[in-house]
């Protein structure tokens, strides 16, 4: 098998997605355009979503669970008295009604989308049933029994009323949403039907919006050091995991995947946390009677 090609740089770089591109063609967009060996990202934007997309690149790869399990925020807009296949804009009218809500309605009923809910997520979503992507067979015109699954909502506030069909949301939320499915089910529960017609992720764990960097940038520097320059450091993926620090000794046993002294810190026995020597990651791990147990070991390269 030939080798793939590349270079081994490690890192993260935080885009602000367009609308009408899928996360998988940001990737390797990123990819080629840092000439990077690997490469991916950590929570996946439907195509006319826009926002943060936090791709990771060489070793920060494997910090990705730790962004991916991370709070998230997103900005969007709900149509009433509209209900698609798709449950956003993209897809076609199933059903209409001319009942509107009231915003003290909208507001009372958004009480029950807070906390700890179970969630069915949409017949056009990437979920797997019997093996196969939902949306393939829902675009066979296949209408499936999908499970119900927690959702983790820290908050979710109305910031909008433009008009009696629209209500603007903002919503945060843990790993695993579908804010589509939000949409679908408050219209439900508002008995008047909804749809997400616009969904902006405003940040996600570390990241924010605001900080990404435009596909038009990306497209002016690729291939300079100037994009290298707009790298965040692979250890930024790792900001919801307690850091502890470790001796030479213990960052060489550690590189070796062996259990490393490491220095103790604010962390308990069985606790997972991460090492660091000279301020640079060296391994993930369980931190176990004075050692981390590595879990992710780092190879670190010149250039990360």
């Amino acid at each position: 098998m030939a080798r793939k090609k590349g270079r081994d740089i490690s890192g993260w770089l935080i885009v602000d997605k367009p609308a009408g591109m899928t996360s998988t063609s940001v990737v390797n967009k990123v990819r080629w355009a840092l000439a990077a060996k690997k490469a991916g990202h950590a929570g996946t934007l439907d195509p006319e979503a826009t926002g943060v997309l936090a791709v990771a690149l060489g070793e920060a790869t494997k910090t990705v669970p730790y962004i991916t399990d991370a709070l998230k925020a997103y900005r969007f807009t709900v149509r009433l008295g509209q209900r698609t296949n798709t449950d956003d804009a993209e897809g076609e009218i199933t059903a209409e009604s001319a009942s509107r809500p009231s915003d003290d309605e909208i507001k009372e009923a958004l009480h029950g989308f807070v906390g700890e809910i179970m969630q069915v997520p949409p017949q056009f979503s990437a979920v797997k049933i019997d093996g196969e992507r939902a949306y393939k067979r829902a675009r066979d015109g296949e209408t499936m029994e999908i499970e119900a699954r927690p959702l983790w909502v820290e908050e979710l506030v109305m910031t909008g009323r433009p008009d009696a069909d629209h209500v603007e949301l903002e919503m945060t939320c843990g790993k695993g949403g579908y804010v589509r499915a939000i949409a679908r089910d408050l219209g439900e529960k508002l008995g008047c039907h909804g749809h997400v017609l616009r969904l902006r992720r405003i940040w996600s764990g570390p990241f924010e919006a605001g900080d990404g960097i435009g596909i038009e940038a990306i497209d002016a520097l690729a291939r300079t050091p100037e994009l290298d320059e707009k790298l965040l450091p692979l250890e930024v993926g790792l900001a919801e995991l307690p850091e502890l620090k470790c001796t030479a000794e213990g960052a060489a046993r550690l590189r070796n995947g062996n259990p490393g002294m490491v220095i103790p810190g604010d962390v308990d026995y069985g606790d997972e946390a991460w090492a660091s020597f000279d301020g640079r990651a060296v391994a993930v791990g369980v931190f176990k009677g004075g050692e981390l147990h590595p879990t992710r070991v780092f190879v670190r390269g010149e250039r990360d």
